[in-house]
C-alpha cells in the first residue's frame, strides 16, 4: 500500500496544520463560527456558520454515542452518532461541510452524559473542542498501520463488500464508519487499485438513508442492461438496517464513483431478520441469481430475477448443516474447475459470526453443485456434509469475492479482524485492515473430498525485494538456527520456507523481537498439523480471546512442508502446501519481529529458507 504520509489522492487536501490539530485537542476554545447554546443536561445546539470546508468533532472512545441530528436551512438533513468527548479528546473526526456553503447548519445534539445541572453539562470537553478547517490530518500516527494491505484512512472498517473489477480497476467497497473508529454510521467506503496493492481512496460511495445504515451487499456489472439503468451500469444491492433488514438497490453511471438509489427501494423485503444480498448473473438460466443470508435461521436463501429488481425464493440452503453456533452472514456462490480433473464444482461461502474453530468469526464453505435454483452439498464417506474452514486462523472474516474478475479468475478478500475483539485492538486513528487479496481454487483431497485452496493474488509478487536471506539445505536440532530479518519497513516481509523433517518429531518456527516477544509456528508431521501459537506475542491483554494458539490440517502429499508466511506491522499470514490451508492472525508486538529461528523435536531437520522485503511504491 502507498505510504500514508505521501498518498496523493482524493484525500490529500485533507492535511490540516499541526497547529490546528494541537489547538483542537488541547482544550483551546471553538473557531469562530461555532456557537453553542445549552438547552439542558443532555441536550445542546450546535450552531455553524462560515464557509469552512469541515467540522472537526471531538471524540472520546470510551463514551457512549451523542445521537446527532444536522438541520440545514431548519430541515433534518441526516442523523448520525458521534462519541462526544466529555473528559478527554481522543481524536477528531471531520464532518464535511462543502455540501451546505452559503447555508445554515444547525447540530441538535442529545448525549449520554450524566450530568446532574447544566453547569456539570457545560464543562464536557468536546463543547470547546468542535473547530473548523479547511484539512484534516490523514498523516499515518499509527505504528501497527499495516504496510502493504488496505487499511481505511481513518474510522472504523469491517467487512469488504460491492466489489467488482472493470476496465483494469477493482473496485472495493467496505462497511465504513466516518465518524469513528468504532462500529456506528455503517456506510460504503470506496477504495480503487489497479494492482491489488496500491489502493486509491474515494469519496464515501453509499450513505444511510432513511430506511437505515448500509450493510454489505455486492455489485455486478448490468452487461445487457436488465435492471434498466443503463448498458453496462454498475448495480448494488445491500441490506438497509434499522428497526428491520431489508434489501435495496442503487446504481451507477460512472462505473462506482457515485451511486443514485433506486426510486422504488426497498426491492426484497422478507417478515425475518435477513442480510448481505451477493446476486450474480447466470448464464445458464439467463437470470440473476441472489444468495441472502437468512441469518438466525442459520441458512442461506436462493432468489432469482429477470431485471434485479422482482425476485423469486426458489429454494434455502444450510439448516443443520456446517458450523450452527453462530448468525449466518455474508455468502458468495461461484463455480470453479477443480485441479487436474476435467470436473467443475460450485463453493458456497458462509461466514459465521460466532462459531469459528477458535472462537469468535470465521469463514467455512460447502461444495456441491448448484442446477441455478437449488444448491446441493457434497457429503463423505459416511453421508454427512462435513465443515469445511476457508482459513485457520482468528482473523479472516466476511470473505466474499469481486464479480466480473478477469481471465475467469475468482479472487476474494476478507476483513482481517475478529468480532470478539475488534473495537479493542490498539489502534484508533483506524481500526481494522483487510487481509492480502487471494486466488480460490478447488483440489481432491486423500480423503476423496473437494477443498478450497487460496493462494495471494499474483500481483503480490511485485511486493517482493531481493532475497535478505537465501539459505538452502539447513540441518537443525534442538539447537535452532537463528536468521536475520529484514530492518526496513518495520521488518515487513515475505518468508519462503521448505521444511523436511526427515525423522524429528516437531518443528518450530518462531518470529521473535530483542523485548521478547513472540509467534511460535510448529510443524507435527505425524498429526499433519501445523499451528501457530501468538499468546507471548506483544500486545494481548486488550481482550481475553486474543492470545490464542490456531491449527491447521496441512493436506500434505509427504512428510514435506513448504510455506509462504507474510508479515506485515501487526500480520501474520501463512499460506501452506500451494495454499491448501490458510492461517491469518492479529499480532501487535512492542517492536518489529527481528529474527527467524528454526528448531526440531527428535531429530534433526532440514531446511530451505528465503527472506524477502517488502517494497512498496
Amino acid at each position: 500500500m502507498k505510504k500514508y504520509d505521501t498518498m496523493k489522492n482524493y484525500y490529500s487536501r485533507l492535511i490540516i496544520a499541526a497547529g490546528a490539530a494541537i489547538a483542537s485537542v488541547s482544550g483551546l476554545a471553538a473557531s469562530d463560527g461555532i456557537k453553542v447554546e445549552h438547552l439542558g443536561t443532555t441536550n445542546t445546539i450546535v450552531r455553524v456558520s462560515g464557509d469552512s470546508k469541515y467540522l472537526l468533532m471531538p471524540v472520546q472512545e470510551a463514551n457512549e454515542d451523542a445521537d446527532v441530528k444536522v438541520l440545514v436551512d431548519g430541515k433534518l438533513d441526516r442523523s448520525i452518532k458521534v462519541r462526544l468527548a466529555k473528559s478527554k479528546v481522543d481524536y477528531t473526526v471531520p464532518f464535511d461541510l462543502t455540501p451546505y456553503k452559503g447555508r445554515d447548519v444547525v447540530l441538535n445534539i442529545v448525549t449520554a452524559q450524566n450530568r446532574s445541572t447544566v453547569r456539570e453539562a457545560k464543562d464536557d470537553a468536546c463543547w470547546r473542542n468542535f473547530a473548523l478547517a479547511d484539512t484534516f490530518d490523514t498523516a499515518n500516527r499509527e505504528k501497527y498501520r499495516p504496510l502493504y494491505h488496505h487499511t481505511p484512512l481513518y474510522g472504523w472498517m469491517n467487512d469488504p463488500n460491492g466489489m467488482f473489477y472493470k476496465d483494469g480497476v477493482w473496485h472495493l467497497y467496505y462497511q465504513w464508519n466516518p465518524y469513528g473508529s468504532k462500529w456506528q454510521n455503517l456506510s460504503w467506503g470506496h477504495s480503487t487499485s489497479t494492482d491489488l496493492v496500491n489502493w486509491e481512496h474515494h469519496p464515501v460511495a453509499v450513505e444511510p438513508d432513511g430506511l437505515g445504515m448500509i450493510f454489505s451487499g455486492s455489485s455486478a456489472v448490468d452487461t445487457e442492461n436488465s435492471a434498466g439503468f443503463g448498458k453496462d451500469a454498475v448495480v448494488a444491492m445491500y441490506t438497509s438496517a434499522d428497526v428491520s433488514q431489508i434489501q435495496s438497490l442503487a446504481h451507477s453511471g460512472d462505473n462506482g464513483m457515485t451511486f443514485e438509489k433506486y426510486s422504488g427501494n426497498p426491492t426484497l423485503t422478507l417478515e425475518s431478520e435477513a442480510r448481505d444480498p451477493n446476486m450474480f448473473w447466470n448464464p445458464q438460466t439467463r437470470q440473476w441469481t441472489l444468495l441472502l443470508a437468512h441469518a438466525l435461521d442459520h441458512e442461506m436463501l436462493i432468489f432469482t430475477s429477470p431485471d434485479m429488481k422482482e425476485w423469486t425464493l426458489q429454494s434455502a440452503f444450510g439448516k443443520g448443516l456446517g458450523a450452527q453456533d453462530g448468525v449466518w452472514e455474508c455468502p458468495d456462490l461461484f463455480e470453479l474447475p477443480v485441479d487436474g480433473t476435467g470436473e467443475k464444482k460450485w463453493m458456497l461461502i458462509c461466514n459465521i459470526n460466532p462459531g469459528g474453530p477458535f472462537g469468535g468469526s470465521a469463514a467455512q464453505y460447502f461444495i456441491g453443485d448448484f442446477d441455478g435454483k437449488t444448491f446441493k452439498a457434497d457429503t463423505d464417506a459416511e453421508g454427512k456434509v462435513p465443515t469445511k474452514w476457508l482459513d485457520f486462523g482468528k482473523d479472516n472474516y466476511a470473505t466474499v469475492s469481486w464479480s466480473d474478475a478477469p481471465d475467469g479468475r475468482r479472487t476474494v478478500i476478507g476483513w482481517m479482524s475478529n468480532w470478539q475483539y475488534a473495537a479493542e485492538v490498539p489502534t484508533s486513528q483506524y481500526r481494522s485492515a483487510n487481509t492480502l487479496p487471494r486466488e480460490v481454487s478447488l483440489f481432491r483431497g486423500a480423503d476423496g473430498q473437494v477443498y478450497a485452496a487460496t493462494n495471494p493474488s499474483p500481483e503480490i509478487d511485485a511486493i517482493r525485494g531481493k532475497a535478505s536471506v537465501n539459505a538452502k539445505g539447513v540441518s537443525f536440532g534442538s539447537k535452532a538456527k537463528t536468521f536475520s530479518l529484514p530492518k526496513a519497513n518495520d521488518g515487513v516481509c515475505e518468508i519462503a520456507l521448505t521444511v523436511n523433517p526427515r525423522k524429528a518429531g516437531s518443528v518450530t518456527i518462531t518470529l521473535a523481537n530483542e523485548v521478547g516477544d513472540k509467534v511460535v509456528m510448529a510443524y507435527d508431521p505425524a498429526a499433519a498439523t501445523f499451528s501457530m501459537d501468538r499468546r507471548k506475542s506483544g500486545a494481548v491483554d486488550f481482550s481475553q480471546e486474543f492470545p490464542a494458539v490456531t491449527v491447521a490440517p496441512v493436506f500434505g502429499t509427504d512428510r514435506e512442508l513448504t510455506l509462504r508466511v507474510f508479515v506485515d506491522r501487526s500480520s501474520i499470514e501463512v499460506f501452506g502446501n500451494g495454499g491448501r490451508f490458510a492461517m491469518t492472525n492479529l499480532v501487535f508486538p512492542a517492536k518489529p519481529y527481528s529474527t527467524i529461528s528454526l528448531a526440531a523435536d527428535g531429530g534433526s531437520a532440514k531446511a530451505s529458507l528465503a527472506v524477502y522485503p517488502v517494497l512498496v511504491k
